[in-house]
């Protein structure tokens, strides 16, 4: 008897280790889903229950806010996109960033 696992992709044939291989890629993309939304729950949650102390603090917080609210645009909404964009770059030369 041996101490060594043994390799079963080895005895599948390519279609069943192409499944294997989707399913493995699939669970691993559902667990980094689950840990980024675990941590985006954790900074929302910091982000609603610690005060700005300073206008760069908040101006991040709004930055935050400002990308969930971009992610949710229609692609053909350039208007929107646009004053979303052009805020970044305010905030940007505001805090001498550009």
């Amino acid at each position: 008897m041996s101490d060594e696992p043994v390799d079963l992709d080895k005895h599948r044939g390519m279609a069943a280790q192409k499944a294997t291989g989707l399913r493995r890629a699939l669970a691993e993309v559902e667990n980094n889903l689950r840990e980024l939304r675990e941590r985006e729950a954790d900074l929302e949650s910091r982000l609603l229950t610690v005060p700005a102390a300073s206008w760069p603090e908040a101006a991040a917080k709004a930055r935050y806010v400002l990308n969930l609210y971009a992610a949710s645009l229609p692609a053909d909404d350039t208007r929107h996109r646009a004053l979303v964009a052009a805020l970044f770059d305010d905030f940007a030369r505001l805090s001498g960033e550009g």
